[in-house]
């Protein structure tokens, strides 16, 4: 594996790394141990500029190259998952019902094997904005970093992020241009009739027939007002009406999710709900109210970026797929793609247990790569001679 042979001596230390924040996850902002944790290493490493409590907890990281250029961001999510952890490693969370079950404590040790690297070398020109970022597992901490104003503050041109992949081929870097992950938006619907007995339903309105309409009806507009090529998926996860079996409800109620990769699905998407609710009701002689959860927007990669990150990419991976299928997962570092130029890449972390599993672990042995990978990017884009 062609990675970068300083890293690869670092790797066992980013073991050590990657451990004891496994061993110690946080939820959302509240990374306050994670935090003081990187900043320890950082100061280690001997970055030249620490700015912390950005979205509470969040830090962005400064390392001067030799001469003036660019700033160039490389992103590193920090927070884990209210799950129980059922695996037993030696380092096995020690929180009971909080685990890193996504991976985020081998993206920040990427980071930080990157930051060392970097520090040591400073083989580039211009500078490198390090973001360690608290809450992408709701809360959406890269928006909260974006609104605090990251990019402009920091004067950083272009953006990079990379997730793990279990699964995925082991060492290969994933990535296409355009849309990458989807928006990740939510629905509740509630149906308005009218309660009472049931053995007299005329004397009521039943709020169940328009709730099972709607059900039906929603299933559609994905495969009658949706473009065929533009991947939409519409959940319906929670149905609920009525708690007694003689008893017709008042009122009945469905949630869900919603997921597109392009922002006129979105708009759809959105447009249809409204009618068909309404109307769907209506003709029950109820009414239908919705409350939208807007999540993240589409994680969607720029064409020149991505182009340049697979150069980069076959110096360091095995193998590299720049044409990957999009996933209808989403991430929040669409915030940061909006605001800026960039791309976001998997890593291929071989086969295990899924993302968001309770059984999940995160392979210590792509690390290495990662970090390469991170480095690359940033003297590939900013070298000292040119």
């Amino acid at each position: 594996m062609p990675i970068i042979n300083r890293i690869a001596e670092y790797h066992e230390d980013m073991k050590t790394w990657r451990r004891y924040l496994h061993a110690h996850p946080e939820l959302q902002f509240d990374c306050h141990n994670t935090a003081a944790f990187v900043a320890e290493r950082l100061r280690e490493f001997g970055v030249d500029e620490i700015h912390q409590g950005i979205a509470q907890t969040g830090i962005v990281a400064i390392i001067n190259g030799q001469g003036d250029g660019p700033t160039i961001g490389l992103r590193a999510d920090m927070d884990a998952l209210p799950i129980i952890e059922a695996g037993s490693p030696e380092y096995k969370s020690t929180i009971d019902g909080k685990m890193h079950a996504c991976g985020h404590d081998g993206h920040t040790t990427m980071l930080l094997g990157a930051a060392r690297y970097l520090a040591e070398t400073r083989n580039f020109k211009g500078r490198v904005a390090l973001i360690f970022q608290p809450a992408e597992e709701g809360g959406g901490g890269a928006h909260v970093m974006v609104k605090e104003g990251i990019m402009d503050r920091f004067n950083i041109s272009e953006v990079y992020g990379i997730h793990n992949g279990p699964n995925m081929p082991e060492g290969h870097i994933l990535m296409r241009p355009g849309p990458m992950l989807a928006a990740a938006d939510g629905f509740v619907i509630t149906i308005a009739g009218k309660g009472g007995h049931g053995a007299m339903p005329h004397e009521t309105i039943d709020p169940l027939p328009a709730m099972v309409g709607i059900y039906q009806a929603v299933q559609t507009i994905s495969s009658r007002n949706i473009y065929a090529l533009d991947s939409t998926v519409i959940s319906i996860t929670v149905m609920e009406a009525g708690k007694a079996f003689n008893v017709v409800p008042d009122a009945a109620r469905l949630c869900g999710t919603f997921r597109t990769l392009q922002k006129s699905s979105r708009e759809t998407v959105m447009r249809r709900f409204n009618e068909i609710c309404e109307n769907t009701a209506s003709a029950y002689g109820c009414t239908a109210n919705i409350e939208w959860t807007f999540g993240a927007p589409a994680t969607v990669n720029h064409s020149e970026q991505t182009k340049f990150a697979a150069k980069v990419a076959r110096d360091v991976a095995v193998g590299v797929d720049d044409n990957f299928d999009p996933l209808m997962g989403s991430e929040d570092f669409s915030y940061m793609l909006e605001e800026r130029p960039g791309t976001y890449v998997f890593l291929g972390a071989g086969p295990g247990a899924g993302l968001h599993h309770p059984e999940y672990d995160f392979n210590d042995e792509i690390s290495p790569v990662g970090a390469s990978f991170f480095v690359k990017l940033v003297e590939t884009s900013q070298p000292l001679s040119g």
